[in-house]
């Protein structure tokens, strides 16, 4: 697979080249330069495939050369010990449950292909270090991930807050390969120092510097092997057209979406959730895409004005604007409409459901009741275990989510390696000194 600057100054680079390098040097995004059509991989597969079985078959065509099938099977198995779950509620709707992983969110099934894929690209004297941009207890799935990875050390990037979930154990001075490091400011101050160091070639080389942060296309596109599995799985009993409702912060699960169908998924259309932030619902509407002040929600990891993945969505509209107008809905919805929709979606189906999968239960209800496709089916993306935003969930529906085992130590308050100034020299400075 060749990828391509978005801005497309930048030659046409490898698939392996796109995810060591991570951004291009004229401040676009890698994308795909061609899509390959995976169909004859996944549409002959019934309800009873695996999600791993699922992508040991997909992935190797995805590597396209670049890693043989063996590696390719590796790369699957070392990362999935967890699956999605559909649940059919009924004959329109259905919930796809992406919050099995180790740490509860959809963005387990992302880092961790790519932690897997990353050392299988290293030779045995290769070395990567993996800079990522979280907050709160969002930094355990990449210490899940990259732990003990061959060859890579994983930086994670806090704003200022508590941090919680990490093990001292895994931290680079305790023998480990994880350097949590905190910034005096904002989460968008973590991701302009994380840009500013890539774009830094003398640094980046020397230290093989990478993002699992969706600017990284191998930390993306992973995620649309979900949308292939969720297809394998509702096909059966499909009767008419097919949507997706999907929580859009960074609208990076779109994007992914979107290169689910560009691989041959049968699917009529995206619907882009969003909250009262309405981050892009201009643009998808052909107007002008203008960065707003974010307002403060009650599905925070949606409060986005600029989404990093901006550039990607407006590429898949240079390409085919009128298409596309059809492909992505786009919806807004409050924060009353989301507490209500999470004391309804219980009643009626006892499904608990975080804020953020809310918005998007919601979006999928506002979207079938209009009508204009009377046998459609929405399966919307549930992204967050209830348990990580008990406190709503217990206030819209009287329930008390519990919290696995597995997620328990995302409570745990945790202490960086060091705490910086929001400047490169800092940061470099702090790397410099773990190493």
């Amino acid at each position: 697979m060749q990828f391509r600057s978005t801005n497309s100054h930048d030659p046409e680079i490898s698939l392996k080249e796109a995810v060591l390098r991570c951004l291009p040097s004229d401040k676009g995004l890698y994308v795909p330069s061609r899509v390959m059509d995976l169909r004859q991989f996944f549409l002959g597969m019934n309800e009873d495939v695996s999600f791993s079985q699922l992508v040991t078959t997909v992935a190797p065509a995805f590597f396209e050369g670049e890693l043989d099938v063996s590696a390719a099977k590796r790369v699957a198995e070392s990362a999935f010990d967890f699956q999605p779950e559909l649940r059919q509620l009924d004959e329109t709707l259905s919930i796809l449950n992406l919050y099995n992983g180790s740490t509860g969110t959809f963005k387990d099934f992302g880092v961790t292909f790519l932690a897997a894929m990353i050392e299988e690209f290293l030779a045995d004297d290769q070395y990567s270090m993996v800079l990522s941009a979280v907050r709160g207890n969002n930094g355990a799935n990449l210490e899940r991930a990259f732990q003990g990875r061959r060859g890579l050390s994983s930086v994670i990037l806090y704003p200022t807050g508590p941090i919680r979930g990490l093990d001292s154990t895994s931290y680079k001075p305790n023998g480990g390969n994880i350097i949590p490091i905190q910034i005096r400011g904002t989460l968008d101050e973590c991701q302009r120092l994380i840009n500013e160091t890539i774009l830094d070639r003398a640094f980046a080389e020397r230290y093989n510097v990478t993002s699992a942060n969706t600017i990284n296309p191998g930390s993306l596109l992973p995620q649309a092997f979900y949308y292939l599995y969720a297809f394998t799985k509702i096909k059966k009993n499909l009767k008419g057209d097919l949507f997706f409702s999907i929580p859009c912060g960074n609208f990076g699960n779109l994007i992914s979406g979107l290169y689910a169908w560009k691989f041959g998924l049968p699917v009529n259309g995206f619907i882009a959730a969003m909250n009262a932030n309405d981050a892009v619902g201009d643009f998808i509407l052909n107007r002008k895409f203008e960065s707003r002040p974010v307002v403060s929600t009650n599905s925070p990891a949606m409060d986005v004005s600029s989404p990093s993945n901006y550039l990607r969505l407006s590429s898949f509209y240079d390409e085919a604007p009128a298409v596309m107008r059809t492909m992505v809905l786009p919806a807004s919805i409050d924060d009353n409409a989301t507490i209500k929709t999470m004391e309804q979606v219980w009643k009626q189906y006892g499904q608990l459901l975080d804020p953020h999968s809310a918005v998007a239960f919601a979006a999928a209800r506002k979207f079938l009741a209009e009508g204009k496709f009377p046998h459609a089916h929405a399966i919307v993306l549930a992204t967050g275990h209830p348990a990580r935003e008990a406190s709503l969930v217990r206030e819209a529906t009287g329930q008390k989510a519990l919290l696995p085992d597995k997620l328990s130590r995302l409570k745990k308050e945790s202490d960086p390696i060091a705490l910086i100034e929001p400047e490169l020299n800092a940061l470099q400075g702090a790397i410099a000194s773990c190493l």
